[in-house]
């Protein structure tokens, strides 16, 4: 099974760089290559890393923004939402998505984790928070594709 047109999302740090980084562009790669929408939080980091990689794949991309501003979102979102929400838009994201992977990240990532767990949304981690029951814990890109394509067999 293919994850042609599911909305992904996925959410990290927003600031982001070497391995970790490449692990979310890889993540975002893997996704459009798949045909997947990838949304994200719109900003930079684990954010912009999966955006850039999903668009070089060739996939859309929806970046669901905390402020009032197109121009905060990073260069590879191209269909910002504009919630002027701050943290909150944590709930928007994780609710117009089907799943979620997670990457690193600090406390907004956690509570993204957490709405999605809440809202009986598949969590995949990478490297992110750790012995959360339910959440499908992963070593490499690859494998949470993997996981992706399992989740939605049916």
């Amino acid at each position: 099974m293919d994850l042609k047109n599911r909305k992904i999302g996925v959410i990290g740090a927003g600031i982001a760089e070497g391995e970790i980084y490449e692990l979310a562009y890889q993540v975002g790669y893997l996704l459009g290559s798949e045909g997947a929408i990838v949304y994200t939080g719109g900003l930079g980091g684990i954010m912009e890393a999966a955006s850039k990689g999903a668009v070089e794949a060739g996939a859309l991309t929806v970046g669901i923004l905390p402020g009032h501003k197109y121009s905060d979102a990073n260069p590879y979102v191209k269909i910002p939402v504009l919630t002027d929400m701050g943290h909150a838009r944590n709930v928007i994201l994780v609710r117009s998505v089907e799943a979620v992977v997670a990457i690193s990240g600090g406390y907004g990532t956690l509570s993204e984790i957490a709405l999605a767990l809440k809202m009986w949304k598949p969590v995949i981690g990478l490297k992110t928070w750790e012995n959360i029951p339910e959440v499908t814990y992963v070593n490499t890109p690859s494998e949470a594709i993997g996981k992706l394509k399992e989740i939605f067999q049916d």
